[in-house]
Formats: C-alpha cells, sequence, structure tokens
C-alpha cells in the first residue's frame, strides 16, 4: 500500500466518502433524537436563551421541537456568532475575539437579525421529521462532539474540510479567493502517496477556491458519475460531495461497500442554537492571526455541526463523545477528515499542525467483521424547496447560473491544460465567458 511502512493493524477502510451539507447545528438536526437513545449528547426541552441577556427579566425561548424543513438561518458571521456564543453584542470600538462562552446569545441574536427569528434558532426536528437521519443514527454511528473549525461562515470553514486551515481567512475574501488559497490540500497529499480522489459536485464545488487546474479531471458531475463509479467498483480512495438517502443507497450497492466509510456533516452551525459550549485554547494550524479589527488567532472551534459515521464496519447504535487522542484536548472538527484519511491510508505526512492535533474518527470502526445486514435502501429524506437565494433570484434560478459558471471553469480548466498550464490560474465570468490567460506557477 503506498505511504509510509507502519506496524499498526492496517485499517479495512479504503474508500473514504465525505458528505458535507448546510448551516444546521447538532442540536437543531440531531438534538431530539436523544428522545431515541439517551446516550446521545442532546436536548431535553429546559435548555432556553434570554430574549435579552443584558435584561435581569428578559423573557426567555425556550428550545422547542417545532423546526420547519426549509428555514433561512440566522446570521452567522464572526461577529453574530460571538454574541451567540458570549451573550455580547459585538463592540466596534472594543472588539473581544475570545469572549467568555455562555451558550446563551442566539435568541437575542435571532431578534437582532429579524423580529421573531429567535422561534426559529431555538427549535429542532422531531426525529420523525428527518427518517433518513434516525435511520443511519440507529443503524451505525453518530458523534455528538463534532465541531465545525472556526467560529465564522460558510466558506473559511470549507477550506479547513480539505487543508484544516482557511489561510487566515474569517470571511469570504474577494480577493484571496480570484487568486487561489495557497495551501497544500488533501488532494495532493493523496495524488503524492499514490492514492485517487474525485469530487462530485452538482453545482460550484467550494474545491476550486484552491485553483489546481492539474485536477481538473477530478471534477465529476453528481447526476452523472456518482452512481456508475459506485455501481463498477470505481469509486477513488477519497470522495467529497457537496442527498443523504440517495448517496447512502448508490455506496450500498457498490461492490467496494466493505472497504468504505462515508461520513455526513455540516459546514458550520447557520446560527441555530447548540447547548454544548464551544472549545477554546485549540492549535493555531499556522500561526495567522487574522486582519483587524478581528485578530483572530483561530484558537477556538464552532459550535457543533451533526456527524453521522456509516461503514459495514460500525456497530448499529455507536455513539461518539470525545475522541480517544492523539492529544487530551483534541476534538472531532473539520480537521478530523484529513487526520483520518492521513491515518487509515498511512500517508507520510499531516498537512498542518492542526491535524496532529484533531482526533481521527477512524475510532468509530469498532467491528470485528463486515456487517451483512446493513439496509440496502433507507427512509426518504426531508423534502423542502423554494427560499430565494438573493433579492429577485430564486433557487432554481441560483443554481442555474452556478451551473454554468462552473461549466465555464471547467472548460477553460481543459483548455489551459492543453495550453500547458497545468498550474495556472483561470478566472472564468460566467455571464461573459471571458477567460484570463492562465498563468504559469514557478
Amino acid at each position: 500500500m503506498p505511504g509510509e511502512t507502519s506496524s499498526a493493524t492496517p485499517s479495512p477502510i479504503q474508500t473514504v466518502v465525505v458528505l458535507v451539507q448546510e448551516s444546521r447545528s447538532f442540536d437543531h438536526m440531531l438534538g431530539w433524537i436523544k428522545t431515541l437513545n439517551p446516550e446521545i449528547d442532546g436536548v431535553t426541552g429546559s435548555e432556553s436563551n434570554p430574549i435579552s441577556t443584558s435584561d435581569p427579566t428578559s423573557t426567555h425561548a425556550t428550545f422547542k421541537d417545532t423546526a420547519a424543513y426549509v428555514d433561512p438561518d440566522s446570521d452567522h458571521s464572526f461577529q453574530a456568532i460571538n454574541e451567540q456564543v458570549s451573550g455580547k453584542p459585538w463592540d466596534y470600538k472594543n472588539p473581544d475575539p475570545n469572549p467568555e462562552i455562555k451558550m446563551n446569545g442566539f435568541a437575542q441574536n435571532g431578534e437582532r437579525t429579524k423580529p421573531g427569528l429567535s422561534e426559529t434558532v431555538m427549535s429542532g426536528f422531531k426525529p420523525d421529521m428527518i427518517p433518513v437521519f434516525k435511520q443511519l443514527v440507529t443503524e451505525f454511528a453518530v458523534c455528538d462532539r463534532w465541531f465545525a473549525s472556526l467560529p465564522t461562515s460558510t466558506q473559511s470553514n470549507r477550506l479547513y474540510l480539505h487543508s484544516a486551515t482557511s489561510h487566515g481567512a474569517v470571511s469570504n475574501n474577494t480577493e484571496q479567493i480570484k487568486k487561489g488559497y495557497p495551501q497544500k490540500t488533501i488532494f495532493e497529499s493523496l495524488e503524492e502517496n499514490g492514492y485517487s480522489f474525485g469530487i462530485y459536485h452538482q453545482a460550484f464545488p467550494t474545491t476550486l477556491f484552491y485553483r489546481r487546474l492539474k485536477y481538473v479531471d477530478n471534477f465529476h458531475q453528481f447526476d452523472l458519475r456518482l452512481k456508475h463509479d459506485c455501481k463498477h467498483g470505481k469509486l477513488p480512495n477519497y470522495v467529497a460531495r457537496s442527498l443523504s438517502n440517495e448517496i447512502y443507497e448508490a455506496l450500498r450497492s457498490s461492490p467496494q461497500w466493505n472497504e468504505m466509510s462515508f461520513l455526513i456533516t455540516y459546514v458550520e452551525h447557520g446560527g441555530f442554537y447548540d447547548h454544548v459550549p464551544t472549545p477554546t485554547g485549540v492549535p493555531s494550524p499556522d500561526d495567522i492571526v487574522s486582519a483587524e479589527p478581528l485578530n483572530f488567532k483561530f484558537d477556538r472551534l464552532d459550535c457543533r455541526v451533526p456527524a453521522i459515521m456509516v461503514s459495514p464496519w460500525i456497530e448499529p447504535g455507536t455513539v461518539l463523545h470525545r475522541p480517544s487522542g492523539p492529544h487530551p484536548t483534541s476534538e472531532f472538527e473539520h480537521s478530523s477528515i484529513t487526520a483520518t484519511v492521513k491515518k487509515i491510508l498511512n500517508l507520510k505526512e499531516f498537512l498542518i499542525k492542526r491535524g496532529p492535533w484533531a482526533g481521527p474518527f477512524d475510532i468509530a470502526v469498532n467491528g470485528s467483521t463486515p456487517r451483512t445486514d446493513c439496509p440496502v435502501q433507507v427512509a426518504a429524506a426531508f423534502k423542502g424547496e423554494g427560499l430565494k437565494l438573493v433579492e429577485n433570484m430564486d433557487v432554481s434560478s441560483g443554481f442555474k447560473y452556478v451551473e454554468d459558471a462552473f461549466k465555464k471553469f471547467y472548460d477553460d480548466g481543459q483548455k489551459a491544460k492543453e495550453m500547458n498550464g497545468f498550474e495556472g490560474t483561470v478566472t472564468a465570468d460566467a455571464s461573459t465567458g471571458r477567460r484570463k490567460a492562465p498563468k504559469t506557477s514557478v
């Protein structure tokens, strides 16, 4: 097997599939599943937040089981999350990037975002409303202590999924995205060690922010390729996907099933309530401090997000809490993905300092032989659609725009390869089709 020689027992897992969804906290999605399995650190219905943390007589919003299928997520910028976890509104004149963690500001911040939104952020799904997750948690494993990597919005957290760092980003930095992020990714590490990988996408995959054109052939349209590759046993060693029941059933039918691990998680909490305090004192991945006025040292994590592990090597009803290492303070967070791939495939080195600290989730593999009783089909996923992404653009229009943008990027990437722009950068404009010439990296 490629990689360094190891005396450890080889892992039965040789194919890792990762599905990352958007903007939901653990308590919002899975908190009420505690009613089915008391071992899960979920909710009891006694959890609440004051509408105003500065008013001792404030009314409280109690956590309920009334979540709807499609809700707008609340504000989850760095500043908003600071208020959600500390109860203190962000003070632009005297910013405090490391407040005391109390988990009592979600309702207050929800009301600040939009009157009445506190009821939305202080609610979760009944288990029967999320049948596919209910079944997968019962049949396989759930981790009730998996955190987003840093207290901010989507894209910065997605960078941790693939590289265990955001390279100092705590928001969507347009100029940096145009240039492409420079850090090494798990994809490069896999290639260096002789392993394959694939990125199956429906719309615009965040992995394009790294702008490595030599990997353009590793991007695949989800609807066209994933089921085909599953059926014919051609899934690469590492699969990133950004549909739970549909993917599960395709993987379950694959001849690679008995060597597979499938992780379902969420990129960040989306402003929704969670009761578990966010960990502090975590190691910075690269000693970068974010720009003023935030001055964030990347030394604390965000809220918990759902994490479900699926494999025939996992016993039914498994619950993971804290990792068993590698350090006493280690936690499960998005950097655990690269750490786990590194461990089970015996890759040569960690990407960055956060990797050796993050807890690998291979401890979920607790069976001595692959199970033969795993369900072939699972319950239908919940339904819901129709929220506007931006003003004057509905979901279907937005999806079509992004799909066209990616097609333009892919076509330009292929042209750049033909022009020997193998390591170059291409900037494509979906509306005009104009393309800048690739720049060869030195």
